[in-house]
């Protein structure tokens, strides 16, 4: 009789265990025949609220402004802000076989459940195991075409969807995004184990909301205390970069045009990712 496994004990380390179970069986979900997408960078934190989705936007900007073909997957299903930071109203078109993602104003290519509502408003109310179904749709059924970089905004957390992406999604590595409290960065620190049990490097660590400048003398005020890089540091991630609270972001944000911004926000972040 084959080893049975209790699901609440799985480490998904398959290499480590030899229990028979469905994780075993996973494969990796197939990439649309109309696609080539070398690198795929996924975007995560323990919870919500922290700007993962305004860091996957800055990524994917910086990417195209280097010259770069990028795609955003948005797979935070019940939650979809990417349309909105972009300012994308139509909706995702199909010829039957395959779904065509919609393009900003700069060729970022995104998908997102919201591209496919009649209305974006209308709520999401769907159990778990429907919405990590999605997920390999939005990578098997979508032609992104020639692609140097895809991002993944992660939905918060380390339950279904985000297994599900790390399971079936080509994830080459992981960015973490934390914001300046202790206990975001104690939840911080089970992403970066999750994203390691599942062997997927962690190039990045990103803290949200670190400081505000000073709009008269320009000097950095830390509202929550000195940045600390000890969950960076504690890993040996190699890259550590802070963002401000900036309210220019957060209105280029709710008016669809974040890719007007002129600062040079994760910048040492981006290069890595296009080194690597």
């Amino acid at each position: 009789m084959s080893e049975e496994i209790n699901s609440s004990n799985c480490n998904h380390d398959c290499s480590s265990c030899s229990a028979n179970c469905a994780e075993r069986g996973i494969q990796k979900a197939p990439m649309n025949a109309l696609s080539n997408v070398k690198k795929v960078i996924a975007v995560m934190s323990g919870k919500g609220g922290v700007g993962k989705s305004l860091t996957t936007s800055l990524l994917a900007i910086n990417a195209a402004r280097a010259g770069k073909k990028v795609a955003i997957l948005d797979a935070d299903i019940t939650g979809p802000s990417i349309p909105t930071i972009f300012g994308l109203k139509g909706m995702a078109l199909g010829d039957g076989e395959n779904i065509f993602p919609v393009e900003s104003k700069t060729g970022i290519k995104v998908i997102s459940l919201n591209l496919l509502l009649d209305d974006p408003s209308d709520p999401v109310i769907w159990r778990g195991p429907i919405v990590a179904g999605l997920i390999p749709q939005f990578w098997s059924n979508v032609a992104y075409g020639e692609i140097d970089e895809l991002y993944v905004d992660m939905p918060p957390g380390t339950s279904d969807v985000p297994l599900t992406v790390f399971q079936q999604l080509p994830i080459n590595e992981v960015v973490v995004v934390t914001s300046p409290q202790d206990l975001v960065s104690l939840i911080v620190e089970k992403a970066v184990k999750m994203a390691s049990k599942m062997d997927i490097p962690v190039l990045g660590v990103v803290e949200n909301m670190s400081y505000i400048l000073c709009p008269h003398c320009q000097e950095k005020i830390y509202p929550f205390g000195q940045p600390s890089a000890e969950v960076a540091s504690k890993f040996g991630i190699p890259v550590y970069e802070s963002l401000p609270i900036d309210p220019k972001l957060a209105a280029l944000c709710d008016e669809g045009r974040l890719e007007d911004h002129e600062g040079h926000y994760l910048e040492s972040l981006s290069e890595a990712i296009h080194e690597n």
